[in-house]
């Protein structure tokens, strides 16, 4: 499955959340740093889920960018 990420800036680094799995979340010094922990983070996420028998929900967030003039 391939989930959207939401990446911000947070203080002196990043942050960064998975909409489609709430409590799903990492923050580092740097957008690579967050992107690679949120990998780990989405695995360990699912596998817990499924270890306790609850639904993964699939992955539904849409990620665009909207340009403006």
């Amino acid at each position: 499955m391939r989930y959207g990420v939401i990446i911000e800036p947070a203080g002196d680094g990043f942050s960064g959340y998975v909409p489609d799995l709430p409590g799903c979340v990492a923050a580092g010094t740097t957008i690579e740093e967050v992107r690679a922990l949120l990998a780990g983070a989405v695995q360990m996420h699912v596998d817990a889920l499924l270890a306790s028998g609850d639904d993964v929900p699939a992955p539904g967030v849409v990620c665009e960018y909207v340009e403006t003039s």
